[in-house]
């Protein structure tokens, strides 16, 4: 099989996933946390978050091979193919979360085959309505900018910061597994046009 001109994660270095409860947080950023710890839906709190805003972008998807660190999480052969869908979450157009989706061959030939035509449909709208879906632990890493994974998260942002925060787990659908991995996207400070346009005085935005 030719495999389309996508980058491959298979040689880099391996981000360090850890498993983070509530107490121990404190070295998450305090504007995150209850972002990297939810267990919930992310479409749902994002769609909460920008009431009637809230979009899909597909990025790439289509066949690729996963990093070893992926391969390995997954329980497959190191060149294994996945089905791969990286996205963007959006909220008023403004890219919120970065997502990659890597699901094996052995997943799409059950009730997950349906997950190569989701289109623009945000994953977690499937993934949280389905009784025969569950997910594993929720596991968090610092993402450098020396990361490939870093760097497609950052494609396209005016300004990319020196790290990245992001989250992954497996879901299982009827005990076949996928690796979701979200990772969080800065948000930018309001300009001065959006502060005039929401009557708020100037003085509110000094620093003191």
């Amino acid at each position: 099989m030719t495999l389309p001109d996508h980058p491959s994660l298979a040689l880099q270095p391996t981000p360090r996933w850890r498993q983070y409860a509530t107490r121990h947080a404190c070295d998450l950023p305090p504007e995150l946390v209850s972002w990297l710890l939810d267990t919930g839906s992310l479409t749902r709190r994002l769609r909460q978050d920008c009431p009637g805003c809230f979009q899909v972008r597909v990025l790439w998807q289509g066949w690729s091979r996963p990093s070893r660190d992926e391969a390995q999480t997954l329980q497959l052969q190191p060149h294994a193919l996945v089905w791969t869908r990286e996205v963007q979450l959006l909220c008023g157009g403004q890219a919120r979360v970065f997502a990659r989706t890597l699901v094996p061959v052995s997943t799409l030939r059950g009730r997950g085959r349906h997950l190569t035509r989701l289109g623009s449909r945000p994953l977690g709208e499937v993934l949280f309505t389905d009784p025969g879906v569950d997910r594993g632990p929720l596991r968090i890493a610092r993402l450098s900018a020396g990361h490939p994974l870093y760097q497609r998260a950052c494609a396209g942002l005016n300004t990319a910061p020196d790290r990245l925060w992001g989250r992954r787990s497996i879901f299982r659908i009827d005990g076949c597994p996928l690796l979701v991995c979200e990772i969080f996207l800065p948000v930018p400070a309001p300009d001065a046009a959006a502060v005039e346009r929401l009557g708020v005085p100037d003085d509110e935005h000094r620093p003191l």
